[in-house]
């Protein structure tokens, strides 16, 4: 078994976590909704003032699993550590990655004083929502989501 290890990530991983995003958008049946590039996560995540943090789990070099999140403001809880997407690659899943990406977005929860972790998850998506079950994940059935697209 090969093992795996954690860390942040940098602006050369960016092909290959583009590659793990793409994976995901085929995954959820979507591919032609992606309209990010990889210049624009380079931009977005290492630039002069990142909007985004990245942690990367690699083996061999190769980036098998990725957390992407970002800060954002609570009017009733304060700061709060959103996740956009926890992704694993297929042959990884299944072997830790997931949990332990996981468990270190919450430490960076923590070490930046957030209130709390959130993310969303499809309905549909047994697996992960399983997975999420087992870190005591609260699940919300009343709100909707919302979006305005330019």
């Amino acid at each position: 078994m090969v093992d795996f290890n954690l860390r942040k990530g940098r602006s050369d991983d960016v092909p290959q976590v583009f590659d793990l995003i793409m994976e995901l958008a085929v995954f959820e049946k979507a591919p032609d909704q992606v309209s990010n590039s990889p210049d624009q996560l380079r931009r977005d995540g290492f630039g002069e003032q990142p909007i985004f943090g990245l942690l990367v789990a690699e083996a061999e070099a190769v980036i098998v699993g990725i957390s992407l999140y970002y800060f954002r403001y609570s009017t009733w809880k304060g700061k709060r550590l959103y996740l956009e997407d926890l992704i694993v690659t297929e042959p990884w899943r299944g072997r830790g990655v997931g949990e332990a990406l996981l468990e270190a977005t919450i430490a960076e929860a923590r070490a930046n004083q957030c209130t709390g972790l959130m993310w969303q998850v499809l309905d549909w998506n047994e697996p992960a929502i399983n997975f999420y079950k087992k870190f005591g994940a609260r699940f919300d059935s009343e709100w909707v989501n919302v979006h305005v697209d330019f």
